[in-house]
């Protein structure tokens, strides 16, 4: 059904892209969201990557292949988002995704807020990989063709990435345990926060609640 929405918009027709934008922009959000860690540049994200796709949708060839071409759009506008706020050193405030697929109900809140800072240390491409593979589901040579790479240098970024996000979750464990003493000289009561593993690994649309996990393959 979406072969023909979009056909009509790429022949100009603004309601089929209206259905399109509607169709996939929730999904959109949430990847945009999980990227970037914050709401207010999702959303310009969003906005910005469908603006771009309805000026450039003419020229899709093969329309059977518009989800994936729109989220390399979006992936696109979240690095440029990414870059503006890195250049603002903009404050970022994280706001809970409101959509079925991006609920964690199985992650304790503060296994959650681990894992929310660990994600933070990491760079955007890296965030970006994470997102693609275990909260899409994307397997890697799906995202080779969204992001316009071959399908070993997407395999070689996320072992990087899954590394970073491995080397991330164990500074927050240290920076955790060294607070965590300085309040208690007896050693007791120490918090040891959570450390996603291989055998945790999250499926696609949940984060730690599944056989996946972000800091394996």
């Amino acid at each position: 059904m979406d072969r023909d929405i979009v056909l009509a918009a790429q022949g100009g027709d603004r309601d089929a892209f209206a259905m399109l934008a509607r169709a996939h922009g929730g999904r959109l959000f949430a990847i945009a969201h999980r990227t970037l860690r914050d709401a207010s540049l999702a959303e310009d994200a969003v906005q910005q990557a469908l603006f771009v796709a309805w000026h450039q949708l003419p020229g899709l060839k093969d329309p059977d292949r518009f989800a994936a071409w729109i989220n390399r759009v979006l992936v696109r506008e979240a690095y440029a988002a990414s870059r503006k706020r890195a250049k603002a050193a903009a404050s970022t405030c994280v706001l809970p995704v409101e959509c079925a697929a991006a609920r964690d109900e199985l992650l304790s809140v503060i296994d959650r807020d681990e894992l929310e800072r660990g994600f933070r240390r990491l760079a955007v491409d890296e965030r970006a990989l994470l997102v693609l593979r275990h909260y899409v589901g994307m397997e890697p040579i799906e995202i080779a063709a969204a992001l316009g790479v071959a399908a070993g240098t997407v395999r070689s970024r996320l072992h990087h990435a899954h590394r970073a996000m491995r080397a991330a979750l164990e500074a927050e464990e240290r920076c955790a345990v060294s607070a965590a003493g300085r309040q208690s000289p007896a050693g007791h009561g120490v918090y040891r926060p959570f450390r996603a593993s291989v055998e945790h690994r999250p499926r696609a649309g949940h984060w730690g609640d599944g056989p996946r996990s972000v800091t394996g393959a």
